[in-house]
């Protein structure tokens, strides 16, 4: 099973993008899928969670109502999407699946981290 999450770039405070997580050996469809990330000095924090299945949502507090998590199935990807960019919100983001198939945001909850991807916003 690998992961791999891309998308990041250098953004503008206020900006949108874009990140997808990509799955080599597992159907994303039948697993739940977190986004994480983890800013310079920090611990790696739970952004977004979406469910196998009916695809059940969780965001953070620090995300809510400014990002949308999604997935494709034909694609076997799985998006997030950010809008109204704050500088806070550089960091790497990874994506990884929930042991349990679970919606939970323990980071220990989670596995198959893949490289992340660096989102840089300027203010």
């Amino acid at each position: 099973v690998q992961l791999q999450a891309f998308g990041g770039g250098l953004m503008q405070a206020g900006g949108s993008l874009r990140l997808s997580c990509a799955a080599c050996g597992v159907t994303l469809g039948s697993s739940t899928v977190g986004w994480f990330r983890q800013a310079p000095g920090k611990e790696r924090e739970f952004v977004a969670v979406i469910s196998w299945g009916v695809g059940r949502t969780s965001y953070s507090d620090s995300v809510k109502g400014r990002s949308t998590i999604s997935r494709d199935n034909a694609k076997n990807t799985v998006y997030l999407q950010m809008n109204s960019l704050k500088p806070e919100d550089t960091a790497v983001y990874y994506c990884a699946i929930n042991k349990y198939g679970s919606i939970t945001v323990r980071r220990d909850d989670y596995a198959y981290w893949g490289q992340g991807t660096q989102v840089t916003v300027s203010s």
